[in-house]
């Protein structure tokens, strides 16, 4: 069993920048595709970024490409989400998750464990 425990979160302003951190244990890390996914009230979980390790693939959003990096550290055992310039409209709870899989990481449903959130806000 994987757990996962989000942290980094805050309050920023407007074209500021925060480093989401995501702490891993009871797996073997490098095994697993890690990814973020994002929440705003009253909308759906949404896909932010992933890491697929086996072979140093990177996905993101559209609406973040250019600005965030997904990196990890296979001997803290730790993946963070590096946000800069962000926006009002990435307020939301960012989520860590971990998949078993390297395919259809895009979607919730590839993951097999998820972390409790962090709160972002940005004002304007």
């Amino acid at each position: 069993q994987v757990q996962l425990v989000e942290s980094g979160g805050g309050l920023v302003q407007a074209g500021g920048s925060l480093r989401l951190s995501c702490a891993a244990s009871g797996g073997i890390f490098s095994r697993y595709t890690m990814g973020w996914f994002r929440q705003a009230p009253e909308k759906e979980r949404e896909f932010v970024a992933a890491g697929v390790w086996s072979d140093g693939r990177k996905y993101y959003a559209d609406a973040v490409k250019g600005r965030f990096t997904i990196s990890r550290d296979n001997v803290k055992n730790t993946v963070t989400l590096q946000m800069n310039s962000l926006k009002p409209e990435d307020t939301a709870v960012y989520y860590c998750a971990a998949a078993t899989t390297a395919w259809n990481i895009r979607l919730m449903d590839a993951y097999d464990y998820w972390g409790q959130g962090t709160q972002v806000t940005v004002s304007s």
